[in-house]
Parts: C-alpha cells; structure tokens; sequence
C-alpha cells in the first residue's frame, strides 16, 4: 500500500496565531486565570491540551470573573462581546485570523454604505455569528442555493456578498452563482473571502483523491473546513472518513485499498497527522510518498495587546515570535520515510 501524504495540510497561519497567543499568555501569567472565549480553535486535542494547562473555556464572556484575562477565538466574535468584556473590565487579546477581520471590515463598510449584505455561510458557525454581529441590521445569512432564491432583499440593486473563509469553494461558487442570476448587480468583495489556506487544502484533496481508495482527514467533527475535504474528496468517488486520530480508524477501511491519502484540517496539530502515518504503516506497511501540491509561507503576527504585555514584562516580542516550517518526513516521527517527493 501506497500512503500519500499531502502538502500544505493542518495548521493554517490564522490557528498557529491564535493557539500561539494563548500560549504566550500562559507563559506571561502563570499565576494568573485565562480564559478563552468559545474553542480556541476547533479542535477537541488543542482545546483539551489548553485544559491541562489550566485554561478555561467559556461561551459567555459573562462567566468570566471580572478583571481578568480573556482571549477571543480564530473565529472572530462580534462588537457586543467586545462591549459586554470591556463592561466587566477584563483584558481582552484578540486572537482573529486577519483574513476573517478583513471580512468583519467589509460588512461594517458595506453597511455604512447602504447595501444589504447577504452573507454565504452556516449561520450556527462562531464565525457567522461574529461576522452578522458587526451589521445585524443589514446581514442575513445563505446557507443555501435554495436560500438565495427566497431571501428577501428591499432593494436588488443594493446588494452585497461575503462569505464565511472556510467554506467549500464549490459551494460558495453555487451559493453565489445562483445569487448573481438574481440580483445581477449584486456586488462582490473586493478579493475572495474564502481564505488561501482553505482553497488550498481543497484544491489539494481534489486533485489526488481520484488517484486514491480511501482519504483519510485529519480533524474535529466541529471543523468546517475538514468536513469540506471529507465532502470533496467523497466527490471524486472515493470514500473519505473524518477522525480525530488514529483511534477512530476502522481496519476495514484499508481492504482492497492500494493508495490512501491522509491530509489534515487548518486546525489540526501535526503530530495527530504523523500518529495517523505510523499507525498505518505498522499494521499494513505502508510505504509513505509526500505530495506537494502547494508551499505555504504565510505568517501573522500577534496581536497588539499581547505584545504590550510581552514589552511590560521585559519581553522582546519579536524574540518569542513563532516561525513554523513544514515538518521534516522522518521515520522516527511518521513511521518511514518517503519514497519520493513530488511537486505540482
């Protein structure tokens, strides 16, 4: 058997910020309570591990004692949190991927603008919500193709789109086509909101799935993303199973497969990803082949806030700065080494 392991897979630039945040707080408090607002990121190992170092989640900031330190998730949260942790007066670090504040910005612009804003997206997503809170008067979410037939708009040449940044492109492009046929002056923001790290690990998926029998991918059942490369490798005809690690592999799975590709959501740590590899390299004997699809080297630097404490605690924060590289394939770490490696 054949395993081929994709590149670029798990961390995005936006997770290693936000989970690189919490971190550096830890460090900077030892002795003090941090809380987290809503799964830093979603992943039930990141957020389990944050647990064992004595953080604590929260889905109010409410039940956040006041004063204290609270950070915002990747995902984004609405002005009325930011109203409700100033209220109590906590220390509130925003952890945001910059990709999904560029769409908060758009909808507080589009808005001050008059248009009504549709916007694609699972509206029960922390991102949504987050996005909606910036202009809830003037957002209403489409989950659908169905849906932007019938959502109700006051004025069809005054309309606007976004979309949430982990989407499947597919079927942001539906959602969005079938809107455009509608409203034919619907206006577009002015770069793609689905985020690089997102269309890359799809685009990825979609063009080595049919080279396979089964992917295996690597994340949290509350992953966006990683459900949408379950779904677009399913797509392609092959079958595709969602697992936290390798505990949730069925044997089964492998019977009559010659190539399986294994591949990770934005949120999920790489050591999941190689416990995956050697757990099926040593019940089947695998041989591992690395496919690079795509280099990523996109980094995002760490929020004002933490680098104000950083400096008050005699802390240089371009010294603490996190710089992860791809990971090196080696036998130790992922059970063999690779037989080639290829670059499209």
């Amino acid at each position: 058997m054949k395993l081929l392991l994709v590149n670029p897979r798990g961390f995005c630039a936006g997770v290693r910020m936000a989970i690189d945040v919490v971190d550096q707080v830890l460090d900077l408090c030892p002795d003090e309570d941090v809380y987290v607002y809503h799964d830093i990121v979603h992943n039930t190992h990141v957020v389990r591990d944050f647990e064992r170092r004595g953080v604590t989640f929260v889905e109010d900031v409410a039940d956040v004692p006041e004063g204290r330190i609270v950070v915002f998730s990747a995902h984004g949260v609405s002005p009325a949190v930011r109203r409700a942790a100033a209220e109590r007066r906590l220390t509130a670090i925003d952890a945001t991927c910059p990709l999904v504040t560029k769409v908060h910005m758009e909808a507080i612009r589009y808005a001050a603008q008059g248009y009504q804003i549709l916007l694609v997206g699972h509206r029960n997503h922390q991102e949504v919500i987050g996005t909606s809170g910036e202009a809830p008067a003037a957002i209403t979410v489409v989950e659908t193709p169905e849906e932007a037939w019938t959502v109700e708009v006051s004025d069809p040449d005054k309309v606007a789109y976004l979309t949430q940044t982990t989407l499947s492109v597919d079927d942001a492009e539906r959602i969005i086509g079938e809107l455009k046929k509608r409203f034919p002056n619907l206006k577009a923001p002015p770069r793609d909101d689905i985020c690089y790290a997102t269309t890359n690990r799809q685009h990825a998926v979609r063009e080595l799935a049919p080279e396979c029998q089964l992917v295996l991918v690597i994340g949290s059942r509350h992953s966006s993303n990683s459900n949408r490369l379950v779904e677009i490798a399913q797509a392609s005809g092959c079958t595709a199973c969602l697992i936290d690690d390798e505990s949730d592999i069925d044997p089964a799975w492998f019977e009559n497969v010659e190539n399986a590709l294994v591949t990770a959501g934005a949120s999920a740590p790489e050591d999941l990803v190689a416990q995956v590899c050697r757990w099926v390299v040593e019940r089947f004997g695998a041989e591992i082949e690395l496919r690079t699809i795509t280099e990523e080297r996109v980094e995002f630097d760490i929020p004002g806030t933490l680098k104000k404490m950083m400096r008050a605690g005699g802390i240089d924060p371009a010294e603490r700065r996190v710089r992860i590289e791809p990971p090196e394939i080696t036998r130790e770490r992922y059970g063999a080494t690779p037989l080639t490696i290829g670059e499209t």
